[in-house]
């Protein structure tokens, strides 16, 4: 009632005692209509920011601030963003997967060669505290993030077809979209999630509105209008973000890309239930040409009681799930599953961008210089991870970016990958 008289009293000339000022203030708190914010000279795009901020800004029991600049918000678990969803109102949230896939291989042990040996990896804003249990952490959106976005509705949303379509190397597809890939891939059976070891890196970014990624995704349906996605890794960009710094994210769609789905927790989806690795943080340390190598293990699987999707991040943190009703073909399997890398091109004079893939460095490279996704592997029907058969590559410019596969006892099924984008060969 008191939100209503505000709004009706101060909208009329009964409210003149008040200072405009104060009005504007209101208006920007979100007191009072968008209509009335129009009067007191507040923008129509400056009242959308704030009440999307507020949408997403979930009070917190605790803040730290993370020493590249975010602020990391403990949000209570029953609080944040997931549950602004009509369907998850009343859901109880599920504390741990019913199954958790068979492994196959032992990621403890040291490869054999001690070149390929690898070094452990934490998010930045531990350095300045931790999360209580039973809060999430979450960083913190700042109003310069949203703004950067084409529109406020757009915010945190890919652009269309930015999925890898093997099938479909069509160069005008590739010079229209402006999305590049090098890619392994599997597909034609049934999968039921998949996992991979990345190794991350910080490539060079050209433009703020084009971003490097290094992911896998689980696929179900054609590539059309209705294509299910759920996607995980690294990322490097500095429209979403701010800045060029590696940061690890998730992503999921049920309409290929369209009005479903976001990155990280930005609308209501996936429910993170763990207190330590926040979605859309900084990774630290990364890897360095000729320097120590730093990888993430990724884990995606559907649990056979629920029929959640579950997302672990290296050995020990489960990090939530995306509930089964959020998708169409995914409540039943993904029918490919692909890992690799993406760039986007939004070079108009006719170059190529220089945007980098992975680690800049062409695949033949190999270790500490070129980039790569090792210990490959699909679940299957029985819940069992298992070598993927009938592994495949795909690029559309090779000589921009490129995949290699390979085989060992230490890595199992891997690949390098990446490039520098524009050089000699890639105009």
């Amino acid at each position: 009632m008191w939100r209503r008289r505000m709004s009706a009293a101060h909208c009329s000339s009964r409210g003149r005692r008040v200072s405009k000022g104060l009005l504007a203030l209101f208006c920007l708190w979100g007191l009072l209509s968008p209509t009335c914010a129009a009067r007191f000279g507040v923008s129509r795009q400056s009242f959308e920011v704030k009440k999307h901020l507020k949408r997403l800004n979930k009070p917190a029991v605790k803040s730290i601030q993370s020493p590249d600049g975010d602020v990391i918000d403990c949000v209570h678990i029953s609080k944040q963003a997931a549950f602004d969803h009509p369907f998850l109102k009343d859901h109880k949230i599920q504390m741990r997967p019913g199954y958790h896939p068979e492994r196959l291989f032992d990621e403890d042990k040291e490869p054999e060669n001690p070149k390929q040996r690898v070094n452990p990896i934490t998010q930045l804003w531990h350095q300045n505290g931790k999360c209580p249990e039973g809060t999430v952490p979450v960083r913190r959106t700042k109003a310069e993030d949203v703004l950067r976005a084409s529109s406020v509705k757009r915010y945190g949303r890919k652009k269309h077809r930015s999925v890898p379509q093997p099938q479909s190397a069509d160069p005008d597809l590739v010079n229209q979209s402006g999305h590049q890939h090098a890619i392994a891939y599997v597909e034609g059976g049934k999968f039921y999630g998949a996992k991979a070891t990345i190794n991350v890196w910080e490539p060079k970014v050209l433009n703020p509105n084009e971003f490097s990624l290094s992911q896998l995704w689980i696929l179900g349906g054609a590539f059309g209008q209705d294509l299910n996605s759920i996607e995980a890794g690294w990322q490097v960009s500095p429209d979403l973000y701010g800045d060029n710094n590696t940061r690890l994210f998730t992503y999921w769609t049920s309409d290929a890309y369209q009005a479903t789905g976001c990155y990280n927790l930005l609308c209501s989806g996936f429910i993170q239930i763990n207190s330590e690795i926040a979605m859309g943080a900084s990774i630290s340390p990364v890897s360095g040409l000729h320097s120590p190598q730093y990888d993430i293990s990724i884990l995606i699987w559907k649990d056979p009681k629920e029929g959640h999707w579950w997302m672990q991040f290296g050995d020990g943190y489960v990090l939530g799930y995306w509930p089964s009703f959020l998708f169409s073909y995914l409540t039943d399997s993904a029918s490919i599953i692909e890992w690799g890398g993406e760039v986007v091109n939004t070079e108009a004079d006719g170059h190529h961008t220089s945007t980098q893939m992975g680690s800049g460095r062409f695949p033949d490279e190999g270790f500490t210089k070129a980039s790569y996704f090792r210990n490959i592997q699909v679940v299957d029907h029985s819940n069992n991870l298992k070598a993927p058969k009938g592994l495949n590559t795909f690029t559309e410019q090779s000589n921009c970016y490129d995949v290699q596969m390979g085989k060992n006892d230490d890595w199992g099924h891997f690949f390098y990958y990446g490039g520098p984008g524009r050089n000699p060969k890639c105009p």
